[in-house]
């Protein structure tokens, strides 16, 4: 599975191919700003693009314009957002316009290779990943009523399906079976008036649609300095 990486910071650019060519990734080419990153995608059309969110000249979005234009052009190619702090409009931004094969990540994950290759590769085979801390931050701002009906277990198991965790992750990471998050699942869709579908990865894509419905709220917040 080929990538391109868009980095401007040297040093974790060549850390991230590491990372990627340990977890049987091939890295096609590596750009240090978005124009080049575009020119990289054009070229090779990988079938993912790990992304800074801050890249020259401006060092403000042109990460997510990027991959807002890659997924325009060419959309089979997925797109992981890579952020130094929590941004969670910029990632709000990305899902309002596409829920599938994209994923928004803090740097500081790239130290627990398994995870990180994990979570990219999910995406790459057309999933979702979306940070722990970001997630956090989406479900705090929601304070509408149908979020307020859930249980504190039904937002946990909310907060990791839009991590991007299969009922068998969740299982495991709340120590319970997986029948009992099944459960879990159909009350949140419920409460949330979302709907029911077969695929566990589609019932991941409809929570981020209803965590991203704020993006226009987040959206007058300036960038982190």
């Amino acid at each position: 599975m080929r990538a391109v990486i868009a980095e401007d910071s040297v040093l974790l650019r060549v850390g991230l191919i590491k990372v990627l060519e340990m977890g049987g990734f091939q890295v096609a080419a590596e750009a240090g700003d978005a124009e080049g990153l575009l020119a990289a995608v054009a070229e090779h059309r990988p079938e993912l693009a790990l992304i800074d969110v801050r890249m020259p000249p401006g060092f403000t979005d042109e990460g997510v314009r990027a991959a807002m234009e890659i997924r325009r052009r060419w959309p089979g190619t997925a797109v992981v957002l890579l952020s130094q702090y929590v941004e969670e409009r910029y990632a709000a931004d990305l899902l309002s316009a596409h829920t599938s094969g994209v994923g928004y990540l803090l740097k500081q994950r790239v130290a627990d290779v398994t995870d990180f290759v994990a979570a990219v590769r999910r995406v790459a085979d057309g999933g979702t990943a979306l940070d722990p801390q970001v997630v956090a931050q989406l479900l705090l701002r929601r304070d509408s009523d149908p979020l307020a009906r859930l249980t504190p277990r039904e937002r946990e198991v909310l907060g990791l399906m839009a991590e991007g965790r299969s009922n068998t992750g969740i299982a495991q990471t709340l120590v319970v079976g997986e029948s009992a998050v099944a459960k879990h699942i159909n009350n949140i869709f419920a409460k949330l008036d979302l709907p029911v579908v077969d695929v566990d990865h589609r019932r991941v894509l409809a929570v981020l649609r209803f965590l991203a419905a704020d993006h226009e709220h987040l959206r007058p917040r300036a960038p982190s300095t």
